[in-house]
């Protein structure tokens, strides 16, 4: 039962953590980000396994990670305000070829940023975009304005 509460722990622990460090940083993961990531891994499993090195324990940590992860995605699924609290909402970047700077600095995003990905969406300048989108993944949409 320990594996499990301390498994459980670390689930909602990096899932705290990732909702903090923002969508936008987690969709491009730089080298250095990955390999974070890969010693943060083996941290965690140093704190749910502890000394526990059997093959039961580990099914059992990655059963309990697993009907976590499966549990919070219905939830999800099911659940408007689940869904929301879960995975964030849509959050408008630009309107009318205008920043919205305060929704800018919230997800600690630059207009350099900004502009870069509208130039990889083959759009020149931000005044030709009506809306500019990031979505719950991390991904900019942009709609351009009509004519």
């Amino acid at each position: 039962m320990d594996l499990v509460l301390r498994a459980l722990a670390i689930f909602v622990i990096i899932f705290l953590f990732t909702r903090i460090i923002g969508r936008r940083e987690l969709s491009t993961l730089q080298p250095f980000d990955l390999i974070l990531l890969v010693v943060i891994g083996d941290l965690v499993q140093q704190g749910v396994t502890q000394n526990d090195q059997s093959i039961t324990g580990a099914l059992i940590v990655i059963a309990t990670i697993g009907i976590a992860q499966v549990g919070t995605s219905y939830l999800s699924f099911k659940s408007r305000r689940a869904r929301s609290l879960l995975e964030g909402e849509p959050m408008v970047l630009v309107e009318n070829g205008n920043v919205i700077e305060r929704n800018m600095r919230r997800e600690r995003l630059t207009v350099d940023d900004l502009t870069e990905q509208a130039r990889r969406n083959e759009i020149d300048s931000l005044d030709e975009v009506k809306w500019a989108v990031l979505e719950t993944n991390g991904d900019i949409s942009f709609i351009k304005k009509q004519g």
